[in-house]
């Protein structure tokens, strides 16, 4: 596993909890010296255009700093969806998140969709015919779901439940239901651990999410997946659960 990072991402770029002080630097405590580390670089403009509008970007742009820490994020998923590619389960630890970010607007501490954009990057060059997005943050992503709406090649699923049990159940039901894909990306949202926002999942529930899905690509897509930050916002708890996620992927 490869953790897609950039000492940028520490930057509090906002004043919303995804731009916190020490957010970024309790999950790395638990995976330094545990995984290896990549850096990115920004993403270009062009990149931004596969889903945003120019009067999207040019808004974010009016941000400054904001704007210069999103590009970078967009660059940590490029990255990560490249070394997916290339047989390299990949993390993106980045932020700002981007799942509610759509191709015209955005909301909820996002700016520029980090998957979208990566997703459509690997359309746009014939990489990649079908594309699975699991979404396991508690909030599904409008601006996902948006983005691929009139795309049948890209599917987006939300996983959901009322408890632990059926948030699995519903994330085993839809894997099995797509018989095949050539990479899987994951927004991985740690929101909806029992001591976040949601108050559902246990740390160890999020190996177990890691494990169903490397488990499906591994028969399904030559075990190309990645995911990226997404929320998550309980600085106590957060390392830890990021961690039991990639220890589930492998």
């Amino acid at each position: 596993m490869h953790v897609v990072y950039h000492k940028r991402y520490e930057e509090v770029y906002a004043s919303d909890p995804a731009a916190a002080l020490g957010r970024m630097k309790c999950i790395l405590n638990e995976l330094e010296g545990v995984f290896r580390f990549v850096e990115p670089s920004p993403c270009d403009e062009t990149d931004l255009r596969l889903v945003h509008s120019q009067a999207h970007i040019d808004w974010v742009k009016q941000q400054g700093l904001t704007y210069e820490v999103a590009v970078l994020a967009v660059g940590g998923a490029l990255k990560a969806s490249e070394l997916a590619m290339q047989g390299k389960s990949a993390f993106g630890l980045i932020r700002p998140p981007g799942h509610h970010a759509s191709p015209d607007s955005s909301w909820g501490f996002c700016y520029f969709n980090n998957v979208a954009i990566a997703v459509e990057k690997l359309r746009r060059e014939s990489v990649v015919k079908r594309v699975l997005i699991v979404d396991v943050d508690l909030h599904y992503g409008d601006g996902t779901a948006n983005s691929f709406a009139r795309v049948p090649q890209v599917m987006y699923h939300h996983i959901g439940g009322n408890n632990r049990e059926s948030f699995l159940s519903d994330l085993e039901r839809f894997l099995a239901s797509q018989k095949e894909c050539d990479v899987v990306a994951v927004s991985a949202g740690f929101d909806g651990h029992e001591l976040d926002w949601g108050g559902l999942l246990k740390t160890e529930d999020y190996t177990a999410i890691g494990k169903v899905v490397r488990k499906y690509v591994d028969k399904t897509c030559s075990g190309r997946v990645f995911a990226v930050l997404e929320g998550g916002y309980n600085h106590n708890v957060l390392g830890r659960n990021v961690k039991a996620l990639l220890e589930g992927l492998g």
